[in-house]
């Protein structure tokens, strides 16, 4: 997995999100697409860092990455990095799209084998991210999987209150025990990255 950044803690960072994604699909009994491409949709990606971890975990077979995000400079940084680093059976396209509105998007397909997005920020409007996870499951094909990751241990709760709510089958949640601590945050809340994983079944 070729991981192309000079920050240790980065590199490290998505290391351990490999392993944990791993465990978590082998904890969970999911398969993956066999026989095919998978098809992957990586919601509110930004610089979309964890690109390789993605087309190593989930493209044994291949995989066409679509990013969106609604910032343009993160998107140009994704499309620069990534069209030089991902592996040869990987393909990546990124767009800049507000997530909340993957309808307005009419060349996306609506069979993509996973929706992934890492960190979710639900505190921060949960009627916007609500729409999101809703938009997503809709791009999902009939066996397609939303999964999440979580900085925080009451956001991640209520994530998984808020997909469920739109009928998605949790298959698994799950700590990471291995995450590292960030302490930008307040006495007494206690924030890592990718904390938690959370793997839904479309509805």
């Amino acid at each position: 997995m070729a991981v192309p950044f000079s920050n240790q803690n980065t590199t490290r960072d998505l290391l351990r999100l490999r392993q944990f994604l791993n465990e978590s699909f082998i904890k969970a009994g999911v398969e993956l697409p066999q026989g095919k491409d998978t098809q992957l949709l990586n919601l509110a990606c930004g610089r979309a860092d964890e690109s390789a971890v993605l087309a190593d975990v989930f493209g044994k077979n291949g995989i066409n990455l679509t990013g969106l995000d609604i910032r343009d400079r993160e998107i140009g940084d994704a499309r620069e990095r990534w069209k030089k680093f991902l592996p040869e059976q990987a393909e990546a396209e990124f767009l800049v799209q507000d997530c909340s509105k993957l309808g307005d998007l009419r060349a996306l397909p609506d069979d993509f084998d996973i929706a992934f997005m890492r960190h979710q920020n639900f505190w921060n409007g949960d009627t916007t991210w609500s729409k999101i996870y809703d938009e997503a499951l809709h791009r999902l094909d009939d066996k397609g999987l939303l999964v999440i990751t979580s900085y925080f241990d009451r956001e991640h709760a209520l994530a998984l209150e808020a997909i469920q709510a739109l009928g998605a089958e949790l298959v698994l949640t799950e700590q990471n025990t291995h995450s590292r601590s960030l302490h930008d945050v307040p006495t007494g809340v206690q924030k890592s990255v990718d904390r938690h994983v959370a793997i839904f079944r479309k509805p």
